[in-house]
């Protein structure tokens, strides 16, 4: 008998943990083979009922999530035609809250795993079993039949997921040391999970000694709040500071105002690049907070945030949501700036989503809340946020993402927030001003974002700060790219061939000195020129404080970004006054 555990994942670099872990916890049964094949959402409907129909399994059990939930659906009702024998099951956060509807809506699925699915797996494959004694499962019998609920899985008996790496060459490598989470949040589906449940620490040591012996390149964690048991996070932490290969990067999320000075020193400790934090805000509103039962310390919030920074060695990832209770546009705008001023590397605009079996689910109607009917669910409406107005954010959020979490416009970004009074009235202006140009409307190639920047800079500066924003757009761009032709927004190309000579010099004397450009050993000055790039700057683009106002340098400055180190957070390159 062949089972074949199906995913469509959103992306290739994604991963399904939860069918390694029912194939793993599984184990080998007689007469019994499991095998998994995983798609994305992009893969065309056809090809992947061509690779079901060559696989031909006798059992087909899919894994449901909101974001592959309208291609499932259109995939069940053809799987039939070319499989009619094949038995088909579901599982996951998408079908669990309503399995009976589901059932009926789909009448070709034999049944429904609920909740936590090892166990509840191994005794559908073993077949020692009738549907009837298999806790966790709505299947057919003459009906719908609905079994008992299963009790939660000791965390530590799920078997290492990973012992096999082949699959996930050039993938996320997905990781939990714990389930269940001990908040309450409104929006969230793990609030209905009571108990956090936690891996055995010395196991968990020794499955992330193997991600640092085979050096992958990111190993993520699924814990939905890491650090909710300090014991835990300082065990692991400190592992990870005492056993770092210098190459893995490790990604967790936090709830950032119960970290405790003793977590905060050793993270400070870590080599730059090692750790993300991705911090779940969601908004400073304190109405807010207590609707969607976060109970959380903004000051506090803020200090750890400043603190994290200090040491320009954790990424920091902040997350909003808009369309939550007693939040409107205003309010949403005030959140936006008390979070954009903490400096987060990323700063996530994301929109509630009204997910089935969640409090917020069942408190739609009470705040009026209009919300897409199919997956994600997301909110289009809220009795304090009018449509119109979610789809500015939407916009803002658009801006967001190319101007600020792109990392590309540091600097130029940083000068325009000087310009207006706070960093939501300029992503604002900004959307707007794409909107009214035809930007949005257009897929962009990297070089048309800052000619695109340039045109919206100088809408709302003065023309004789041209020569400013042409710099400041040019040290962002040759901060991140090393090219060969060069941008049409660039300026100062004249002023090159009059330092011609002192550049050779420089080269020159690094051939022989190696005192500043120390990565090019074995490199000749000719060499070096071409694998660097030297600009000429009048004004001093480098400075945090760089304001419209801000005048020529007294003499113009000539650097050289140096591409073979470059920041490990922010990817910058590192430059050279010469």
């Amino acid at each position: 008998m062949k089972i074949l555990l199906a995913a469509i994942n959103a992306k290739y670099i994604h991963s399904n943990p939860a069918l390694y872990s029912l194939k793993t916890y599984a184990g080998q049964i007689k007469d019994r083979q499991i095998a998994i094949a995983e798609y994305t959402i992009n893969h065309r409907r056809e090809d992947i009922l061509a690779d079901l129909y060559r696989q031909a399994p006798d059992m087909l059990a899919v894994s449901c999530y909101i974001w592959n939930w309208e291609i499932v659906s259109l995939l069940l009702r053809e799987i039939p035609k070319i499989l009619p024998q094949t038995e088909i099951w579901l599982g996951g956060p998408e079908v669990s809250y309503n399995p009976e509807q589901v059932l009926e809506q789909f009448p070709m699925v034999m049944g429904i795993m609920v909740g936590e699915g090892e166990e509840t797996f191994r005794e559908l494959v073993e077949g020692t079993r009738g549907l009837p004694d298999i806790q966790g499962i709505v299947f057919r019998q003459e009906g719908i039949v609905r079994t008992k609920e299963r009790e939660l899985l000791e965390l530590s008996k799920v078997p290492f997921l990973y012992s096999d790496l082949s699959n996930f060459i050039n993938r996320i490598i997905y990781y939990e040391s714990s389930r269940g989470c001990p908040y309450r949040c409104s929006y969230c589906l793990s609030s209905i999970d009571k108990t956090v449940r936690f891996r055995d620490i010395d196991v968990v040591k020794r499955e992330l000694q193997f991600f640092l012996d085979q050096r992958v390149a990111q190993v993520k964690f699924v814990d939905r709040t890491f650090n909710c048991n300090h014991e835990h996070a300082v065990e692991i932490w400190r592992y990870l500071l005492e056993n770092d290969n210098n190459v893995t990067n490790m990604h967790f999320e936090i709830e950032a105002d119960i970290l405790t000075q003793e977590e905060l020193e050793l993270l400070s400790r870590m080599r730059a690049g090692y750790i993300q934090m991705e911090i779940g805000v969601q908004t400073t509103n304190p109405e807010t907070l207590r609707e969607i039962c976060r109970h959380t310390d903004m000051e506090r919030l803020r200090e750890v945030v400043a603190q994290l920074g200090q040491g320009h060695n954790i990424h920091i990832h902040l997350d909003l949501i808009a369309g939550l209770p007693y939040e409107d546009y205003e309010s949403f705008a005030r959140s936006f700036n008390e979070v954009y001023q903490m400096r987060p590397h990323q700063l996530q605009l994301g929109f509630l989503k009204i997910l089935k079996g969640s409090p917020m689910h069942n408190m739609a109607d009470v705040y009026e809340m209009q919300y897409l009917s199919a997956p994600p669910y997301e909110v289009l409406s809220t009795r304090w946020l009018p449509y119109e107005k979610v789809l500015c954010l939407k916009e803002v959020e658009e801006m967001v993402e190319v101007y600020y979490n792109s990392g590309q416009f540091t600097h130029s970004m940083r000068l325009l927030e000087r310009v207006f009074p706070d960093a939501f009235s300029l992503y604002q202006a900004l959307a707007k001003f794409s909107r009214r140009e035809g930007y949005l409307a257009q897929a962009q190639a990297r070089t048309a974002r800052y000619q695109a920047l340039l045109a919206f800079m100088m809408s709302v500066m003065s023309k004789d700060k041209e020569c400013l924003c042409r710099e400041t757009l040019t040290y962002d761009f040759y901060l991140r790219e090393h090219v060969k032709n060069r941008p049409d927004f660039a300026s100062g190309e004249e002023a090159r061939t009059v330092y011609k000579e002192k550049l050779r010099d420089f080269y020159r004397k690094e051939e022989t000195e190696r005192q500043r450009l120390s990565a090019y050993a074995g490199y000749d000055s000719r060499q070096m020129s071409k694998m660097t790039h030297a600009e000429i700057f009048r004004y001093p683009v480098w400075c945090e404080d760089l304001t419209p106002d801000t005048e020529p340098c007294a003499e113009p400055a000539l650097l050289v970004f140096d591409y073979r180190i470059r920041d490990a957070l922010t990817h910058e390159a590192r430059t050279v006054f010469v």
